[in-house]
Formats: structure tokens, C-alpha cells, sequence
């Protein structure tokens, strides 16, 4: 059984690359700004380019602004995770009512368990980040023009796609644990 303030550790090595890609993206888009055009897109499609609105800080801003809140929530998630009583620390349920309830909750087996999906969370936001690199490399283009490389959408997809795995593993890992621990 793991002890209580190991288990409550936050993992803050995993989030310096998502505030990184932050940071750059914000910089990225404060230098660009004087030099793009008078209108910037709005909606990119498969096609390209299929809207544009007027040049403003809101405008420019959006992708850096939706992987704040992204940011901020994927970490409020982890931290919550790293800080949940694993299924293996939970005191022992008299109620059989109590015991049904405390196994068919969604808390990770271990406290090791824990920790691994608090990581892969925070490896899933800093996939999502790399994902937003496209899209804001269309947004701050100095010139107007409506065409979109393909790699750019299949690079967002690949990246948005690829974040899903960390959080996939440590949930099948987990999930592995309980099978086996039941069996044995």
C-alpha cells in the first residue's frame, strides 16, 4: 500500500512541455501580429480557408486562448487524479451495498495507477498543443490567401489522434491490474 503524501505527489516534470508549447505559441502569435494582413481566417476546412473576419487580438488569439482552457482543465484533471484514493486504499466496505459501490467507481486500482493516468494526462495536453501548431501556423500567414497545405490538416488530425493513446495505455494498464488481482 502506498503512503499518503507519495501518492499525492503531482507530477509537475510532465507539465513543462505543454506550458513551453504555450509559451511559444503566445510569443509566436505577439510577433507575428503587426504583420499580418487586415483580415485573418476564421474557419479553416477541408478546403482550405472557407471564412474570414477582420484582424483583431481575439481573432489572432483563439487557438493560443482554446489551448489555455484546454490547459487549465486537462490539469485540474490530473491534478484530481493524483490526488484520488486508489481503489486498494479504500477502507474496507461492511455494506455489501457500500463495497458494490466503492468497486464499480471509475478510481484507478493503485496509487501507481493514478500517478500513470495524471501523466498521461498531462502527455495528451502537450499532444493537443503540438496538434494547435497547424491551424495557428494558417492564422498568423503574413499574406491572404485561402489555400492550406494538406500536411497541415493531417498533421492536426495526427497529433489530436496520437493524444488519445497516452490516456488509452495507462487505462488498458490499469484495467490489466484489476483483471489479473481479481484472477489471482
Amino acid at each position: 500500500m502506498a503512503s499518503g503524501p507519495e501518492r499525492r505527489a503531482f507530477p509537475w516534470a510532465w507539465l513543462v512541455p505543454s506550458l513551453l508549447l504555450l509559451g511559444g505559441m503566445t510569443v509566436w502569435a505577439v510577433v507575428r501580429y503587426p504583420s499580418l494582413p487586415d483580415e485573418v481566417p476564421r474557419h479553416i476546412g477541408p478546403g482550405g480557408v472557407d471564412a474570414w473576419t477582420a484582424k483583431s487580438v481575439p481573432a489572432v488569439f483563439l487557438p493560443v486562448g482554446i489551448y489555455a482552457v484546454v490547459t487549465v482543465l486537462v490539469v485540474a484533471g490530473a491534478v484530481a487524479m493524483a490526488r484520488v484514493t486508489p481503489l486498494d486504499e479504500l477502507p474496507p466496505q461492511d455494506n455489501p451495498w457500500q463495497r458494490a459501490a466503492a468497486t464499480m467507481s471509475n478510481r484507478p486500482a493503485t496509487a501507481a495507477a493514478a500517478q500513470r493516468m495524471a501523466r498521461a494526462l498531462l502527455t495528451m495536453n502537450a499532444l493537443l498543443g503540438a496538434g494547435f501548431l497547424p491551424p495557428l501556423w494558417v492564422q498568423l500567414r503574413t499574406e491572404r490567401t485561402a489555400e492550406v497545405p494538406w500536411w497541415a490538416n493531417a498533421a492536426m488530425l495526427v497529433l489530436f489522434l496520437a493524444s488519445l493513446v497516452p490516456v488509452g495505455v495507462a487505462w488498458w494498464r490499469d484495467a490489466s491490474a484489476r483483471r489479473s488481482r481479481r484472477t489471482a
